[in-house]
């Protein structure tokens, strides 16, 4: 496994209220295009309809067994999350995780 500098990471976010502005496609391209440049890429999808994780193949993310809200309860249970458990792994070498808020990961 390769060593990353923390000093060396950078946040790029992709935000608007409005829907259907092309948040998912520019966000895809560009975390493409710097994984293309040999750089690591974290997808985070916090869309409540999880479009971006959808638009990179995942076409049922209700059923995926880890995500944002499943790892936000664990911290909240004071329960260990395992390195790289939530992460998806597209073949086009970007990495995603997804929030997929349900009742079942937040409920206590």
């Amino acid at each position: 496994m390769s060593s990353y500098n923390i000093t060396d990471c950078r946040v790029i976010s992709v935000v608007n209220q409005k829907g259907g502005v092309g948040k998912s496609v520019t966000s895809t391209n560009l975390g493409i295009g710097h994984t293309r440049r040999g750089l690591k890429v974290l997808i985070v999808d916090l869309d409540s309809q999880a479009s971006q994780t959808v638009s990179l193949g995942w076409r049922v993310p209700d059923d995926l067994p880890t995500t944002i809200a499943t790892q936000i309860s664990k911290i909240i249970d004071n329960k260990p999350i395992e390195p790289l458990e939530g992460i998806l792994q597209h073949a086009e070498g970007v990495d995603l995780i997804s929030v997929i808020w349900c009742a079942s990961a937040t409920t206590r």
